[in-house]
């Protein structure tokens, strides 16, 4: 049995939040540099020349690549034979409260949805644990600004659908989005499991970089991102070759009678950043 003290876990989510904020991971910073160099609409490439400028700059001036610095999703991977000296979930609100207000960061929580003070802190977070083998901790913190969350859809779809279905359903969320979740997107889209179940994949394939282990799932990744690509909205909505950056597909075993699809919007500051303990 191997123990971790809950201060370890305060500091690590504290550092997590305050570095996802900053910067964009590798991949998708990669991602918007061949997207700018591919673009052939000159408005599209001077929005992207922009996008470009302001990620340089909050990492040379250590700010946020984005106003909203939003809502605190943490994924938790626990080991089995991992002892907690403390209590977790507070271990993870103060190391959130601590990113957000020492970091200077935009606290955006309301403690209760419909009367909405504001928490002061961006507490509490949002935890996903999963309890896995071995003796360690593997922490994702996520921030999620709403602008693109607001832009999210779920559809029980029979089992009759097909993937071409699928897809088109996938291909007209990001339609009906239009400029709203601050293209060029990231997608991550959930299948299977159910109601709930649905949408927790599309939060966590958000959070994946890289196509599908699953050919069947890569391709039908790369035939939705042609579909969305094809729309011409655009960066910023101002029209161009590059509505999406990337598309990302979780799946899981479903009822028989149902067929589950969540579509979870991300901007083109989708942020992640994780450390295993």
């Amino acid at each position: 049995m191997r123990e971790i003290r809950a201060a370890e876990i305060e500091t690590a989510v504290a550092r997590l939040f305050g570095e996802a904020n900053r910067e964009l991971p590798p991949a998708l910073e990669s991602a918007v540099f061949d997207a700018a160099a591919r673009e052939t609409c000159e408005t599209a490439r001077a929005v992207f020349g922009d996008m470009q400028a302001n990620l340089a700059a909050a990492r040379e001036l250590g700010l946020p690549i984005c106003q909203d610095t939003g809502m605190a999703v943490v994924f938790a991977e626990l080991g089995q034979d991992v002892h907690i000296d403390g209590d977790f979930n507070e271990a993870v609100n103060r190391g959130v409260a601590r990113a957000y207000r020492d970091g200077a960061l935009r606290c955006s929580i309301v403690g209760d949805p419909l009367r909405r003070v504001n928490t002061g802190d961006n507490t509490p977070a949002v935890v996903h644990l999963t309890l896995v083998p071995g003796d360690r901790l593997t922490l994702t913190a996520a921030p999620k600004g709403f602008g693109s969350e607001n832009m999210s859809r779920l559809k029980m779809m029979t089992p009759a659908a097909t993937a071409e279905d699928v897809i088109a359903y996938v291909t007209d969320c990001v339609r009906e989005a239009g400029s709203n979740p601050c293209p060029p997107v990231v997608i991550g889209v959930g299948i299977g499991s159910d109601f709930e179940g649905v949408a927790l994949l599309a939060k966590r394939a958000l959070c994946r970089d890289g196509a599908n282990p699953d050919p069947y799932y890569a391709e039908m990744e790369t035939a939705m991102l042609t579909a969305i690509n094809a729309l011409g909205v655009g960066p910023q909505g101002f029209g161009g070759d590059c509505t999406a950056l990337a598309v990302h597909i979780e799946a899981a075993p479903t009822h028989i009678a149902g067929l589950p699809v969540a579509v979870n919007v991300g901007c083109h500051v989708t942020r992640h950043k994780s450390v295993t303990l």
